[in-house]
């Protein structure tokens, strides 16, 4: 989702650099995998397609800190409302 970020913190030898890989467009996501000693980094499309990778060793990656843009969660929404938005109705059974 647009605005998700990774932050790599990276060894540089005498000192340490930081990365970032950020969602920049609405519909794509960040997603990292670690295979065979190589930390990677993608932007994403909604399709799959690969927009641009960022590639680092494992042996030096001293942080990897996903941050995701705060979503709201479907479970903490009324499923549904009051005509004038004054409170929750419940959906179960009612008893008069």
């Amino acid at each position: 989702m647009k605005g998700d970020r990774v932050e790599i913190v990276v060894d540089a030898g005498d000192t340490t650099r930081t990365y970032e890989v950020v969602a920049s467009r609405a519909g794509r996501r960040v997603e990292t995998a670690v295979r065979r000693g190589v930390v990677e980094v993608s932007e994403v499309t909604r399709n799959g397609s690969v927009v641009r990778t960022a590639r680092f060793m494992a042996a030096r990656v001293l942080a990897l800190v996903e941050q995701p843009v705060p979503r709201e969660d479907a479970s903490e929404r009324p499923l549904r409302e009051d005509p004038k938005g004054l409170r929750p109705v419940s959906t179960q059974g009612s008893t008069s």
